[in-house]
């Protein structure tokens, strides 16, 4: 592979915002990526994916650079320089590169690839509690498999197509996908593209949802006709896929205490062909009340630590802190309280998470149901999903049951 200076660029401006200015990684590509209209696929490939890269093992690359943030811009290419000596990159024969200890650097990533905090790129605090919480074994395991590069995968929008009708639409633009077994609506893309620009997207027949995330709204064992409450609905991912389970029959409520997330919500349910969701926004406590005794299904899609989907956002793991954690607990535990409120008698309700951590999943939900609130229910079943084990991001749900 060769470098060309102006891409090389872009990932160290990308690396400014993103490590020393905090901002969030996605958010930082999607701008850089409109930067020069005369790069092609691979150029904004390159981009996107050296800069993630470097991003998910930042503290193993500026442990062997010898650095330490914030970083200069000297920093910065110092790191380049590591992530391209442990891919067998040529360096080119730039003033950023003058002196770089090749040998060392193989020296010091074998060294330190013996420590899972430097070998798996992580905080201190973080290794301590994925071993407190998951035991070394397999901590070590779910760590490895969140350091890997996330695949792309859709979920078909059976409101207006089939998975075989798509997957020769996609395949008539050298778009190549494959059936998941076990996912009745996934297509796994067999190659990254950018799916975005075809209009198979823009008529709202698929949406970009990772596999495990597709067993949530299915989970929740809904039918055509019901009352379903979307209780942290965000900007609607599951939102949408419980209309389609639905065929667009009966109605969806779509909750969430952020109103621009269900305006997003409403703009995609449009594409969509989503005719049966209603968002309502919690200004108070008052939306809540109102729906008492009322959901023949509630979805508690609930905030957590995000530790599952660390394979798509490697920069949350900088951004996660201890404190933030302990807070998102009490948060769950509150959310359980309140909204389990809105289910029915005989009525069903899951509560689900993107995070591996037992505090943030089994415990909560043995605590809800040792509560007052939680003596009506009774734990139909619940499914860890493991990113060491499927592929895929990390994730757990549980089915409740009303008396």
């Amino acid at each position: 592979m060769r470098l060309h200076r102006n891409l090389c660029f872009a990932v160290i401006d990308g690396l400014t915002l993103i490590c020393n200015e905090g901002h969030y990684a996605d958010k930082v590509i999607q701008q850089l990526l409109k930067r020069d209209k005369r790069w092609g696929s691979r150029d904004r490939g390159f981009v996107a994916e050296t800069t993630y890269e470097i991003v998910r093992w930042k503290r193993l690359y500026a442990e062997i650079a010898e650095v330490k943030e914030p970083f200069s811009r000297d920093d910065l290419w110092r790191i380049f320089a590591v992530w391209a000596t442990l891919r067998g990159i040529k360096l080119p024969d730039w003033k950023y590169f003058e002196n770089t200890p090749v040998r060392k650097i193989k020296g010091r990533f074998d060294e330190l690839s013996k420590i899972r905090k430097f070998k798996e790129s992580i905080p201190d605090w973080l290794d301590n509690l994925g071993v407190a919480e998951l035991g070394e074994t397999a901590w070590s395991k779910e760590i490895a498999a969140l350091n890997t590069q996330a695949d792309v995968v859709l979920r078909v929008n059976t409101l207006k197509t089939s998975k075989e009708t798509l997957q020769a639409k996609l395949f008539d633009l050298d778009i190549e996908t494959e059936f998941l077994k076990g996912y009745p609506e996934a297509l796994k893309l067999k190659e990254r593209a950018n799916v975005f620009t075809t209009e198979a997207f823009k008529n709202g027949e698929f949406e970009v949802q990772d596999a495990s995330s597709q067993l949530v709204a299915a989970y929740l064992n809904v039918s055509p006709g019901m009352r379903v409450v979307d209780a942290c609905a965000g900007a609607g991912g599951k939102t949408l896929h419980l209309a389609s389970l639905m065929e667009n029959k009966g109605q969806i409520i779509a909750l969430d205490i952020y109103a621009n997330k269900l305006h997003e919500l409403k703009r995609r349910a449009k594409r969509n062909g989503a005719h049966n969701i209603e968002p309502r926004h919690i200004d108070s406590t008052k939306v809540i009340k109102k729906l008492h005794q009322k959901a023949d299904r509630v979805l508690i899609d609930a905030p957590c630590s995000g530790l599952g989907v660390l394979k798509r956002n490697p920069d949350a793991k900088w951004k996660l802190e201890p404190e933030f954690l302990n807070n998102i607990k009490t948060t769950q535990q509150e959310i359980l309280q309140q909204y389990s409120k809105m289910v029915k008698p005989g009525g069903q309700m899951v509560y689900a998470t993107c995070s591996i951590l037992p505090s943030e999943n089994q415990d909560q939900v043995s605590r809800f149901l040792a509560s007052e609130a939680g003596s009506e229910f009774s734990l139909v079943s619940d499914k860890k999903v493991l990113p060491s084990e499927l592929g895929y991001d990390g994730f757990y749900m549980a089915l409740l049951q009303k008396k």
